[in-house]
């Protein structure tokens, strides 16, 4: 009888799931109307993600992320928070010929420190808060020219047009992630988080 647990002749490699630390570098909302956040000291988080953010809700409409749907379907809301890393928007200031980008200028909700490569978690990353919160990760945040626009209006770029376009192109696989609240509570900036990456591999059959 073979060992389940054996690899066998042909499979994927499989690495095993690791945990990691990380810090809560700031928290932010948006207004119902607004893709732009505000920092905040909490974030209260339910079931529906932010209550009162632009991202709120069980559900959302689907668009361009979703062309296997009519644009407008309702469907589940795996996008209730915008999560990004310092380091990795201060590569992509860098490569668009900026001091800095803030957070909030691409409406994130969390910054996390101390996760090299923080967009490049998989999906199914927990994210467990010292506080009680749960976030998983349902994967990276594509970059799109609405942020791009944002950036070049705060940052005053003389063309709004060419920093909306300029944005997706160097922030490829560093614009962060999005996650939905698995268990609801309140997060604090400064608050220590662990995260567990889940087991991963390549499924090439």
């Amino acid at each position: 009888m073979l060992d389940p647990i054996m690899h066998r002749e042909g499979e994927p490699e499989i690495l095993a799931g690791r945990k990691l630390a990380a810090r809560v570098a700031g928290v932010y909302i948006a207004p119902e109307d607004h893709f732009v956040t505000q920092a905040v000291e909490t974030l209260p988080l339910g079931f529906e993600g932010i209550a009162g953010d632009v991202h709120a809700g069980y559900t959302r409409r689907s668009g361009g992320r979703e062309p296997w749907y009519p644009r407008g379907t309702e469907m589940r809301n795996e996008r209730q928070l915008s999560i990004i890393a310092p380091d990795e928007m201060a590569i992509v200031a860098e490569r668009m010929g900026l001091a800095e980008i803030k957070p909030e200028w691409i409406g994130a909700n969390l910054t996390l420190d101390g996760v090299p490569m923080l967009s490049m978690l998989p999906a199914g990353t927990m994210l467990f808060f010292k506080g009680g919160v749960t976030i998983k990760i349902d994967g990276q945040n594509a970059p799109c020219r609405v942020a791009g626009r944002s950036i070049a209006e705060h940052a005053g770029m003389t063309d709004h047009d060419a920093g909306s376009l300029l944005f997706p192109k160097v922030s490829r696989r560093l614009r962060g992630l999005v996650g939905w609240v698995e268990k609801p509570g309140v997060i604090a900036a400064g608050e220590e988080v662990s995260v567990r990456v889940p087991e991963q591999w390549i499924y090439r059959a």
